[in-house]
């Protein structure tokens, strides 16, 4: 920067901005295109400073709050003020660094007052810090500080590890508790469908013995009307025996049935036959003394 060009003429590129000298003491700023000096009377074209913008990457290594060391990448991106561009020329010798310190100073002040997790919610809230901070402190010199970008944050590596582990034993905590609630509402549902089963069963059992009912009343009076000089009490058993014997050979043919033993023989058809006259009528007049 500090060296003179004594030509007659010189060129500032686009997005570049000239330094004019008289004698060696700034004069004026040229702008973009071509230029006439005048070496005679001690004119010339002290230097070109770029107007684009620039970045600089930044690694720091410091310390949070909760005593984990981390590496932060910052990426600044700043440019020369076009109307201050001679004080960029003159006012500091090397710009990166002085941007580089401010970081630094900015960083490690602000992150050991956070805890790790923090640092990774609030990585903004430290990149906006060291904005206003480098802004405040790089206008003085000409430059404007664009963005801040905090590319990265990198723990310790044991660190890295230990949190993969915590993050993945929650990780099975959670499914765990998914599969208890899903075993919970399937054991439910086995549950409410049994209960729904037997209850129709029973439903069925009770439509299918009220049928038995209805029929055998039916083959009664019907019988007792078209046979004259029988009683209920004759027709009765003569439906309980054939039933018997309906029962006998359903057992007979059935080849799953293993070996049945059952007593047989005309008393033994009384006795039935008796058995359920006198469980009806019992039920009977236990209905009436109800009454």
């Amino acid at each position: 920067m500090g060296n003179a060009w004594c030509l007659l003429c010189g060129c500032v590129d686009q997005a570049s901005i000239g330094i004019v000298e008289r004698w060696g003491r700034f004069e004026k700023l040229a702008e973009p295109g071509l230029h006439f000096f005048n070496p005679l009377a001690g004119q010339c074209l002290a230097g070109i400073l770029s107007t684009r913008i620039s970045s600089l990457d930044v690694r720091i290594e410091t310390k949070t709050k909760d005593n984990v060391f981390v590496q932060l990448l910052c990426s600044i991106q700043y440019r020369v003020v076009r109307e201050n561009a001679d004080d960029a020329f003159y006012e500091l010798a090397n710009p990166k660094e002085q941007i580089q310190a401010y970081v630094f100073d900015v960083v490690r002040a602000l992150v050991p007052r956070m805890t790790l997790d923090e640092l990774f919610e609030q990585k903004g809230e430290v990149a906006k810090a060291v904005l206003e901070e480098l802004e405040k402190v790089m206008g003085a010199y000409g430059y404007s500080i664009e963005h801040i970008l905090m590319v990265d944050i990198v723990p310790d590596a044991s660190v890295r590890k230990a949190m993969n582990e915590i993050n993945a034993a929650q990780r099975l905590q959670l499914a765990s508790v998914y599969k208890g609630e899903a075993e919970k509402v399937l054991q439910v549902k086995k549950a409410e469908a049994d209960a729904e089963a037997k209850y129709l069963g029973g439903v069925g059992v009770a439509k299918q013995r009220q049928a038995i009912t209805d029929g055998l009343r039916e083959n009664i009076l019907n019988f007792s009307h078209k046979v004259e000089g029988t009683t209920a009490k004759e027709v009765m058993d003569l439906i309980m025996i054939t039933q018997y014997f309906d029962t006998i050979k359903d057992l007979g043919s059935s080849s799953k049935n293993t070996t049945v033993f059952i007593p047989h023989g005309p008393g033994h058809i009384r006795d039935v036959g008796e058995q359920i006259r006198n469980g009806l009528m019992e039920a009977a007049s236990a209905q009436v003394n109800v009454e």
